[in-house]
């Protein structure tokens, strides 16, 4: 008996998750569909999932739409770029929350993490006026430098949860052989927090990725936008050609989903290991 009930709890749960799956799947069926879709097809009714007649034009219209290339090469140069700033700022932040002890260290990182309840909006206006005393307009070091400056409190908080699970006794033992406080950040932690440092790597990339606001108010140049602001372009103020946006959209999201895919064991794992020690 009790043998069926963990079978029936088992079976119930992968059920769930089935239809969990398909709920949230669904509106990416839904888009790839659009794609490949005429405009006449687009608004039929009953909706039609798999299309009638493929129009794969749609996919070659988005290359002459919109520079996609020159936009495809700045939305890589600054996903790499914050995602570098973001990896060094935030570990050596989150090292010094957690390896190292000094005066008003948890007052410090209390307030750290408060910073994540203010909303970017209230900074926004004071932001935008001090990188333009700087020069920084229609530039891309709005959006690269402040990564190289904290990296984000969330992920402070995510390395410093992970830092605090490796065992005090390494840090002791390499401090009686003589390392100092970088070495052991460089020798011994870095190559034990690969996992979270690629949850925070992918998640940096897909918040920059799909970054809209910070290129629409910094970037004025047309040749200097990304594929977010690409995106927008396709909108038209009297018509929309939605099978061309989907597919936009869809080459768009191609990188993000290869990514997670290619690193989910990493990022689950350290999503995982930062919540054991807290």
């Amino acid at each position: 008996m009790r043998l069926n009930f963990k079978t029936y709890q088992t079976t119930t749960t992968y059920l769930l998750l089935i239809c969990a799956a398909v709920v949230l799947i669904l509106p990416f069926i839904w888009i790839i569909s659009t794609s490949l879709k005429g405009n006449e097809s687009i608004f039929a009714f009953p909706p039609q999932w798999i299309p009638k007649d493929f129009h794969w034009d749609n996919y070659a219209k988005v290359f002459t739409k919109m520079p996609f290339f020159v936009y495809l090469k700045n939305s890589v140069f600054i996903s790499v770029m914050t995602i570098l700033g973001t990896l060094i700022s935030s570990s050596l932040v989150a090292y010094a929350f957690a390896c190292l002890k000094w005066p008003g260290r948890d007052w410090l990182f209390i307030f750290v993490l408060g910073t994540m309840m203010l909303p970017a909006q209230v900074t926004m206006i004071p932001v935008f006026v001090l990188y333009k005393q700087f020069g920084w307009l229609n530039t891309f070091k709005p959006l690269i430098v402040p990564a190289f400056f904290g990296g984000g409190a969330f992920n402070i908080f995510l390395l410093r949860q992970f830092f605090l699970t490796i065992p005090k006794e390494l840090f002791e033992a390499a401090r009686l052989d003589g390392c100092s406080e970088f070495r052991i950040y460089w020798k011994i932690v870095l190559p034990l927090a690969k996992p979270a440092l690629a949850t925070v790597a992918i998640l940096t990339f897909m918040m920059t990725w799909n970054d809209f606001l910070g290129p629409l108010i910094y970037l004025s140049d047309k040749l200097k936008g990304t594929l977010a602001l690409g995106l927008a372009m396709f909108v038209g103020q009297y018509q929309t050609e939605w099978g061309v946006l989907m597919a936009a959209s869809v080459l768009v999201m191609l990188p993000v989903i290869v990514l997670f895919f290619l690193f989910q064991k990493y990022f689950i794992r350290g999503f995982m290991m930062s919540g054991i020690k807290g």
